[in-house]
């Protein structure tokens, strides 16, 4: 059961993607694109619809106008899985004992969390719900929450409120994700997220940028300083050399890992 269960997430993953890139196909193109039974691929969409990820509208699944691949919380969870934990095992080398830590709400930092709870007397602080409930699933109580607006495709808050009770804090390490880099400048689709983003760095005394391969070279609407005003860039081997050399050339330390093998188990 284990293994339909993986191989259909795959193949809405691979939907979903579809979706975002054409913003609305139809539903009996999507079952013969991906050879599967309409039945299949309306039991697919209805999964990704509860998610909120797309609609279904009169035979067609349409995306929704402020959701893309990088704000889809759900979606980005399990892509580039492996990298995600190389740099968790790389990132919490990152933190100590008794250290208060911020984290954003991408989901890059996801496995990082479930490291971190092996660390002792850490207080956590963060903006998103996901993180949080990770640590208070593996038993950390020390989590505060940024509140201010809701955003459920980030699963995540931001806004004035968020800022202002940021403004109010001050951690030992903050750990963040851009969506996007083009020669060490950071951006973001959504300003209230670029906003926060960098906000978290001036709230800590150590700020570290954890970003895969696939995001560099690009841009967004919105863009939030550069990598020259964090202390550590954790990336992977896939990352283009003039990329990393471009961050390098700010003073900034990058540390470059390999994906992590899959556990056969």
């Amino acid at each position: 059961m284990h293994s339909r269960e993986t191989e259909a997430e795959r193949r809405r993953r691979r939907l979903l993607r579809q979706v975002m890139e054409e913003g609305a196909v139809r539903i009996d193109a999507l079952a013969e694109r991906f050879q599967v039974s309409t039945m299949t691929v309306h039991r697919d969409l209805a999964d990704l619809e509860a998610r909120r990820l797309l609609e279904k509208r009169r035979g067609m699944a349409v995306a929704p106008p402020n959701l893309t691949l990088e704000t889809a919380t759900r979606f980005r969870e399990h892509e580039q899985a492996e990298i995600k934990e190389a740099f968790a095992a790389e990132l919490a080398k990152e933190v100590g004992p008794g250290d208060t830590v911020l984290m954003d709400c991408g989901s890059t930092l996801f496995p990082l969390a479930r490291r971190l709870v092996t660390v002792e007397r850490i207080t956590v602080i963060t903006n998103s719900l996901r993180v949080a409930g990770l640590f208070g699933q593996w038993g950390v109580t020390d989590v505060i929450v940024l509140g201010g607006g809701y955003r459920p495709d980030f699963e995540a808050c931001a806004g004035t409120e968020t800022l202002r009770q940021l403004s109010r804090v001050r951690a030992d390490i903050a750990f963040s994700s851009p969506t996007a880099v083009s020669s060490g400048r950071l951006f973001h689709p959504v300003q209230e997220w670029a906003d926060l983003k960098e906000a978290l760095q001036g709230a800590a005394n150590r700020s570290v940028l954890a970003v895969d391969h696939t995001k560099f070279g690009r841009t967004a609407t919105y863009a939030y300083g550069d990598a020259g005003g964090y202390d550590l860039v954790v990336t992977d081997t896939a990352t283009p050399e003039d990329e990393v050399a471009a961050i390098e050339h700010l003073g900034v330390p990058v540390s470059v890992v390999a994906p992590a093998t899959p556990d056969p188990s």
